[in-house]
Order: structure tokens, then C-alpha cells, then sequence
């Protein structure tokens, strides 16, 4: 099992949701979060003043899915997040050891 994280744009998630779905992936998380890589946040003018942002809004989406769709899951992302601009994002991809579904008390990929 994997846990796949993707910190994208945030008015990609639409596009990211339905690629993720039409790969098979049946339920995600999504947090709204604040960071910056090589953007460096950007100025802007708010009536009339300058300043700068120094973190910038992003989404991260996260989902546990069993190992025979990490590529499939990877390539959805990658496809549904691309602008071809600075700041499309990162995916991240760990090893899951243990999942529980508290409701009914499976484990493993049964619980995904």
C-alpha cells in the first residue's frame, strides 16, 4: 500500500478529483495549505498598497491506495495538475504499513 501527497494549485483540484476517480482511486483528503518552493511568493498592490506574499495558497491532496495503482494514480495527477507555470506543485509518495477503517475494524488494503 502507498499514500500518495500532491500539493497543487488550488483551482486544479476539480480536474485532479475526476483523473484520480477515472483511475480508480476511491476517496481522498484535501487541505488547503500554504507554502512556497522556487516562486518565492509574489508583490501585490491592495488598495494602493504594495506587499508581499510571502506564502502562497496551494491544496494538498492526499490518498492511501494499494501499490498496483501508484502510476496510474501518479500519471492522473501529474496530467490533471499541469499548467506548464512555476508553482504546479510536488507529489510526494510514501509506504502505508498499516491502515485501520475505524467503523468495521478492517485492515489492510481492505480498508481502503
Amino acid at each position: 500500500m502507498k499514500f500518495v501527497t500532491a500539493i497543487i494549485k488550488p483551482y486544479k483540484l476539480n480536474d485532479v478529483r475526476e483523473a484520480l476517480t477515472a483511475v480508480g482511486v476511491n476517496g481522498v483528503t484535501v487541505t488547503e495549505v500554504k507554502g512556497f518552493g522556487r516562486q518565492k511568493g509574489h508583490t501585490e498592490i491592495y488598495r494602493g498598497a504594495e506587499y508581499v506574499v510571502e506564502f502562497l495558497p496551494k491544496l494538498k491532496v492526499e490518498a492511501a491506495i494499494p501499490d498496483e495503482l501508484l502510476d496510474k494514480t501518479i500519471e492522473a495527477i501529474k496530467k490533471a495538475a499541469h499548467t506548464g507555470q512555476i508553482g504546479d506543485g510536488k507529489i510526494f509518495v510514501f509506504d502505508l504499513e498499516q491502515i485501520m477503517r475505524i467503523r468495521t475494524g478492517e485492515t489492510g488494503p481492505e480498508a481502503i
